[in-house]
């Protein structure tokens, strides 16, 4: 074969067959770790610490993955190690490693956009801290999906439609990543096949904005029990059910911003015959002064399950951090006198603890 001909080729190749072209993604890192001490009264764990002076733990590498090419965006986040806020009993990895978020966006026009994979269910809002967490939103602060949804607004009103599939990557998976626990687990059952909407309202003037919103959310609570331990044979599913809604304020006045909602939780739990009922407060406040921000974090939640006869619970977090430029310190305080269980209700139990974290990001 003489030249000619292989260039010939190639130029009936170069225009036969379409040309993959993308702009080069952003690809960035992180780390974080934290000292933690443990001061719950009558607790093994904070007699442990009181010897030990607490300890050194909690860390995680992360990466992150973003860019676009015209009308398309993509952004993924992946993180590794003990304190990847991921659930191994009940992720998708078996192990300390997690996908916490992966879509694929496109922007239709100026207002609005479409977002395909694990992103974040546009519910209400989520916490400033670090360690303490979403605390009694359990389950209803930072939620990451699988599924579609779309977002944009008229103006000064916003809106978001979302079907999330299930709950996380793979057939049995519960794993949220930042707010795991509160959505049954691999072996009994987990959220599927949910509906989100969230509809707000925004009036900014100068240096003060006031956000004004709602969200409701429906679904199934996928039953994963898939055998009858006696017999060894498949048992028929008894798919549960659960809603949720939320009324929300977030605002900002100069260096203060302030955050306030109100959920009423509702559940059919797979296999049981009572529904869990129950509804939380959240406020969080916080002061920013050039590299300093204070904040604080309270929640209480009280249950109307029938059976349950669990007091209304509370806990607060109060904290600060600090920009150093390639990331944050924090130190933070956790106190509560109870917690949200896997079922979604209210349970008395004391915890307390200090944590002071750093995180570094390249």
């Amino acid at each position: 074969m003489n030249n000619k001909t292989i260039v010939s080729l190639a130029a009936a190749a170069t225009l036969g067959l379409p040309t993959l072209a993308a702009a080069s993604p952003d690809i960035a890192g992180g780390f974080w770790a934290s000292w933690r001490y443990n001061t719950t009264d009558d607790s093994d764990t904070a007699e442990t610490d009181k010897d030990t002076y607490g300890d050194i733990g909690r860390e995680a590498l992360i990466l992150y993955v973003d860019g676009g090419d015209g009308p398309w965006t993509y952004s993924a986040e992946t993180r590794f190690g003990p304190g990847s806020f991921t659930d191994t009993a009940n992720n998708s990895t078996g192990d300390n490693f997690a996908i916490h978020k992966a879509w694929l966006g496109y922007t239709i026009n100026d207002n609005w956009d479409v977002k395909i994979g694990k992103s974040q269910v546009p519910f209400g809002w989520k916490t400033v801290n670090f360690w303490p967490g979403d605390m009694f939103q359990a389950g209803y602060g930072d939620q990451m999906d699988v599924g579609a949804k779309v977002t944009g607004g008229f103006g000064d009103f916003g809106l978001a439609l979302a079907y999330y599939h299930q709950d996380d990557w793979g057939e049995t998976s519960t794993d949220t990543v930042d707010d795991n626990a509160h959505w049954g687990s691999s072996g009994t059952w987990r959220k599927g096949q949910t509906g989100v909407i969230d509809f707000n309202y925004t009036l900014a003037t100068g240096s003060m904005s006031h956000k004004f919103g709602v969200s409701a959310q429906a679904g199934t609570l996928q039953d994963l029990t898939d055998a009858d331990p006696a017999t060894g044979g498949n048992v028929d599913y008894d798919h549960g059910s659960h809603n949720a809604g939320v009324v929300y304020y977030e605002g900002m006045i100069g260096p203060f911003t302030g955050k306030a909602e109100y959920i009423m939780v509702n559940r059919d739990i797979p296999d049981t015959s009572t529904d869990v009922e129950n509804s939380r407060i959240a406020l969080e406040g916080q002061y920013a002064v050039g590299n300093w921000t204070a904040y604080l974090d309270v929640t209480t939640a009280s249950t109307d399950t029938d059976g349950n006869n669990a007091d209304d619970i509370m806990a607060y977090s109060p904290g600060v951090k600090y920009n150093y430029g390639p990331g944050w310190f924090y130190v933070e305080y956790l106190d509560q006198d109870g917690f949200i269980d896997r079922s979604g209700d209210v349970n008395e139990g004391d915890f307390s603890s200090l944590y002071v974290t750093m995180d570094y990001y390249f």
